[in-house]
């Protein structure tokens, strides 16, 4: 299952990034700010953990056929979480992760090819449950780096499968602008071309249509737009080329989430 595997490397990657990054941390730094707003390094791991905890009930589903974890079940377990001190939320969150991945990657094949579950909105076989876990890894990890680095960007391996899965999330976290416009986009490492329409909001493919502008950047830095992660302070450098359609414009399409 080359596809798979590839999706694991970089679900592993990620783990073993924001381990990296969180091991020795004083008290202080984990009670300091992330880049998500509402919450300390801490929180977010917090998230990640009690996350871990419900991938893995995902992953009983999908080989069990049985039903997704519900509310309730959800409820009960970030409370669990969030009741732990900064210090356990951070370590007990690594432990959570690196379980679950290990978990991930003695999947027997045969059962990975046969695995669904409903989740998210959407039915998701092995590597959609990968690609799931991936994007909400990253861009936390992302949360953390950056708030030790502002030169942080997004790893490169997550962000060479991940921009693949853009267009579905564009159009569910997308806000219409105002005054709609389209636009060529074209990504560098991996090079990807898009077109972005403003107004239903949609990221598709390179299409034939009449655009009224382009936009070229890296590939890491769309995932940070379309997640709002792309403010002005840790934007690359890109190329916008349109008379309609601003840097701010499009931040505020994609307000994050």
């Amino acid at each position: 299952m080359p596809e798979s595997q590839a999706w694991l490397a970089a679900v592993r990657s990620s783990h073993d990034r924001l381990t990296a990054l969180v091991a020795g941390l004083s008290p202080d730094q984990v009670t300091a700010p992330s880049y998500a707003s509402e919450w300390t390094l801490a929180q977010v791991l917090s998230h990640l953990g009690s996350q871990a905890e419900l991938f893995w009930l995902l992953l009983d589903a999908g080989l069990s056929g049985g039903p997704a974890p519900g509310q309730a079940t959800m409820l009960t377990i970030w409370q669990r979480w969030d009741a732990l001190p900064p210090e356990a939320q951070v370590t007990t969150s690594v432990d959570a992760n690196e379980r679950l991945v290990r978990r991930l990657e003695k999947l027997d094949a045969t059962l990975a090819t046969a695995f669904r579950v409903s989740a998210f909105g959407r039915e998701l076989d092995f590597v959609g449950l990968l690609g799931a876990r991936l994007s909400e890894h990253a861009v936390h990890t992302w949360d953390v780096a950056v708030a030790l680095d502002p030169e942080a960007v997004l790893a490169a391996d997550a962000a060479a499968l991940l921009v693949d899965y853009l267009p579905e999330m564009a159009a569910r976290v997308g806000k219409p602008a105002a005054r709609p416009a389209t636009l060529s986009v074209s990504t560098t490492h991996p090079e990807r071309r898009f077109t972005l329409s403003t107004g239903g909001v949609r990221l598709e493919p390179r299409t034939d249509a009449v655009t009224g502008g382009s936009l070229r950047l890296p590939a890491e830095a769309l995932f940070r737009l379309v997640y709002g992660r792309l403010d002005p302070i840790h934007t690359p450098p890109l190329q916008l080329d349109s008379a309609t359609v601003t840097l701010d414009d499009l931040r505020s399409i994609f307000p994050g989430f």
